[in-house]
């Protein structure tokens, strides 16, 4: 900026409002400075613990039976979806070796009812996986709950400060799923 736009009422008010924010970015840098100084001698006294969610959420105990529970809620379901998609497929292998040997109103008919079981079957699928996704996030959900809990146990008990549940990169000395997924099938 150019001193003699400094006289001019809006360019003093843009300088003005330019040091303002090079203050204060200043100041958060001074801060940080402190805090990273002060954060250095805390971290040596830091106990930090890390939790792999995705093998608590296929190996643990609980995600096992739930798992299990789930197949063998949704089991009849499934089977009727296998027993429409068959009953379509008949229908459509009949229709396509008779096509030349039925009348254009019975060949009509059948296509009318293919489309039909196909319609019905594409809207139970859809109920189906609606109905899978719900309760598997209803059973994911109250798992995490107890996991929670177990974490929480393993981490006052052990005097841990923070546990991390992602992260880029972690050492395996701080991961502590193998405890948990323990505890989880103690039932704790």
């Amino acid at each position: 900026m150019s001193l003699a736009c400094r006289d001019e009422p809006a360019c003093r008010a843009a300088w003005r409002f330019k040091e303002s924010k090079l203050k204060i970015l200043f100041g958060v840098l001074a801060m940080m400075a402190v805090a990273c100084g002060s954060a250095s001698s805390l971290a040596a006294d830091l106990k930090i613990g890390f939790i792999d969610a995705e093998r608590i959420n296929k190996e643990s105990v609980p995600a096992e039976r739930a798992s299990k529970q789930l197949e063998k809620e949704f089991a009849p379901r499934a089977q009727e979806l296998q027993r429409r998609e068959a009953q379509i497929k008949t229908l459509q292998g009949q229709l396509e070796k008779d096509a030349l040997t039925l009348g254009e109103a019975e060949r009509r008919t059948k296509e009318q009812e293919l489309g039909r079981l196909t319609l019905d079957f594409q809207r139970m699928q859809r109920e189906y996986r609606e109905d899978l996704n719900l309760r598997r996030n209803q059973e994911l959900g109250a798992l995490f709950e107890r996991a929670n809990r177990v974490i929480r146990q393993i981490a006052e008990a052990e005097k841990y400060d923070i546990i991390f549940q992602e992260a880029v990169y972690r050492n395996p000395k701080i991961d502590i799923t193998e405890k948990v997924l323990k505890a989880l099938a103690e039932g704790k």
